[in-house]
C-alpha cells in the first residue's frame, strides 16, 4: 500500500489547523469582545446607534474557523486588521428588526431594536464592518467603526453574577458547541425544575440526526437567572408577568410567536459562561417559540410538542434553516424576492439551484416534484416554502422545518446541520 498520498494528505491538514491556530493567537485573546448598538428605521431605512463596547472573560468560538464561509444571514459583521486591512474575523446572523421590516406596522412607524455581536478580543486595533442583505440579495456596508481595543471606555466589570451548571459535555468551548440555556419565567423556588427541563429539552435538541451523531461535541449550561413571577406575557389575553428577559407571545401580534426583544440581558446572563449560541427555556405550557440565526432561540418548556419545536427553533437559530411552511398566519408582507436566491440551505426559488441541493437528487426525480403520494418519500422539488405556496420550493414534503409532523429534518436539513457543526468544533 502506497502511504504517500496519505501522509501528504495529513500534512496538509495539520499544516492548515496550525496556521489557522496560530492566527489566532497573533490577531485574538482567548476572550470576548461584545459590541452592542441599535439597529432602527422603518421598512425602507436602517441606521445603526453604537451603545457601548464590552470585554468578557470567556471566549465559546472556534479558534481555527474564524471566517464565516456559508453566507448565511441577513446581517454580517467583519472584523480586519486596521494595519493589514486582513480580514480576521467574519460572521452572519439575523435579528428581530429585519423581520419586522417586512410588518405592516414598518411601513408607517419607525423602531429601534437592541443588537449585540460578539468576536474574539483583538489584541490591535481592528475596523469592525457591519453589512446588510439588500433586495436583490448583495450585501452592502451599512456602518462602520474603529476599536481601539486599549481604550479604556471599553467596559471591564465582571458580568452580573447569575447561578450556573454544565449539564452536559467535557470538550474545551473551541472545540464544542456551547449552549447558554436561559431561565425564562422561572421563580427561584423553580430552579431545579429549570434545571431538569434543560437536560430535557437539551436532549430532545441532540437526539435527532445529525445531533446525536455528534452529542459528546456539545456543552450544555443552564443559567439559573430567576424571574420575580412564573410564566410569560400574553398581551392578548392580558396577562403580564415580571421575568428576567422579559419574553411574550404575541410578537409583531402572532400569538404563538413567543421571543424577546431584551437582547442586552441575554448576553449579560449568558456572558457568565463561554457560548456559541443562546436558547431562551420560557416556563409555561402554551405552545411557542422562535428562532433566529446566530441570534437565539426560544421555546415554551412544557407543551406537548416542545420536543418538536425546540428543534424546529434551533434550526433557524444554529443552522440556519428557512421555514418551509406557506399555508400559515405569519406578520411577514413579501419576505422574499423571487428573482434572488434565498440564502437559507433548505429553500430555493430556483435561480440558482447548483448551490442547494441539486447534487443530492435522484436523475430520475422530475423537478419541480409534484406533492402526490408517488413521492411522499421521495427527496425532491416541491413548489411552497418559505411562507409562500408559489415560487418558492422545498426538498420533500414535510420536514420538521414544515411542521410538527415529522420527527426529524430532511436529508437537505441535515447535510446543513452537520457543516455547521463541524464548523464549530473546529473540523
Amino acid at each position: 500500500m502506497n502511504l504517500k498520498p496519505l501522509l501528504v494528505l495529513m500534512f496538509i491538514a495539520l499544516s492548515t489547523f496550525c496556521n489557522a491556530q496560530n492566527k489566532f493567537e497573533k490577531y485574538f485573546e482567548n476572550k470576548t469582545l461584545r459590541i452592542d448598538y441599535l439597529m432602527g428605521g422603518d421598512a425602507n431605512s436602517q441606521t445603526v446607534f453604537l451603545k457601548e463596547l464590552k470585554e468578557e472573560p470567556h471566549w465559546g468560538g472556534s479558534t481555527v474557523n474564524l471566517i464565516d464561509k456559508f453566507g448565511y444571514g441577513t446581517f454580517r459583521f467583519k472584523l480586519y486588521d486596521a494595519e493589514s486591512g486582513e480580514l480576521i474575523y467574519s460572521k452572519g446572523f439575523n435579528s428581530l428588526f429585519q423581520e419586522w421590516q417586512t410588518t405592516e406596522e414598518a411601513k408607517e412607524l419607525k423602531k429601534a431594536f437592541y443588537q449585540v455581536n460578539v468576536m474574539p478580543y483583538p489584541k490591535n486595533a481592528a475596523r469592525f464592518v457591519l453589512e446588510s442583505r439588500k433586495w436583490d440579495g448583495s450585501m452592502e456596508q451599512i456602518w462602520e467603526y474603529t476599536i481601539d481595543p486599549k481604550n479604556y471606555f471599553i467596559g471591564r466589570e465582571k458580568p452580573m453574577v447569575v447561578p450556573y451548571t454544565k449539564l452536559m459535555g467535557k470538550g474545551s468551548p473551541d472545540k464544542s458547541v456551547d449552549i447558554a440555556f436561559i431561565a425564562e419565567g422561572y421563580t427561584l423556588e423553580e430552579m431545579e425544575k429549570f434545571r431538569a427541563d434543560v437536560k430535557r429539552v437539551a436532549g430532545y435538541l441532540l437526539d435527532v440526526p445529525p445531533f446525536d451523531k455528534y452529542a459528546e461535541n456539545f456543552n450544555i449550561y443552564a443559567l439559573e437567572s430567576a424571574s420575580e413571577e412564573s410564566g410569560t406575557d400574553v398581551p392578548g389575553e392580558n396577562i403580564y408577568k415580571n421575568t428576567a428577559v422579559n419574553t411574550t407571545f404575541y410578537t409583531f401580534d402572532v400569538p404563538r410567536y413567543l421571543t424577546t426583544f431584551d437582547i442586552k440581558v441575554l448576553h449579560d446572563i449568558s456572558a457568565n459562561v463561554p457560548y456559541d449560541q443562546i436558547f431562551v427555556l420560557i416556563n409555561t405550557d402554551r405552545y411557542g417559540g422562535g428562532g433566529f440565526y446566530n441570534y437565539y432561540s426560544s421555546c415554551s418548556a412544557d407543551h406537548q410538542l416542545s420536543y418538536e419545536v425546540s428543534s424546529h427553533e434551533f434550526g433557524h437559530g444554529f443552522v440556519g434553516l428557512g421555514d418551509e411552511y406557506y399555508n400559515s398566519k405569519v406578520a411577514y408582507d413579501g419576505f422574499y424576492n423571487l428573482e434572488v436566491e434565498p440564502w437559507e440551505p433548505n429553500i430555493t426559488t430556483m435561480v440558482d439551484f447548483n448551490s442547494k441541493w441539486k447534487d443530492m437528487l435522484d436523475e430520475s426525480t422530475p423537478v419541480p416534484t409534484p406533492r402526490t403520494p408517488e413521492y411522499e418519500k421521495t427527496l425532491g422539488v416541491y413548489e411552497g416554502g418559505g411562507y409562500m405556496s408559489k415560487g418558492i420550493y422545498s426538498p420533500v414534503q414535510d420536514c420538521k422545518m414544515k411542521s410538527n409532523n415529522e420527527k426529524h429534518f430532511c436529508p437537505v436539513c441535515e447535510r446543513a446541520a452537520e457543516k455547521v457543526i463541524l464548523f464549530h468544533i473546529g473540523k
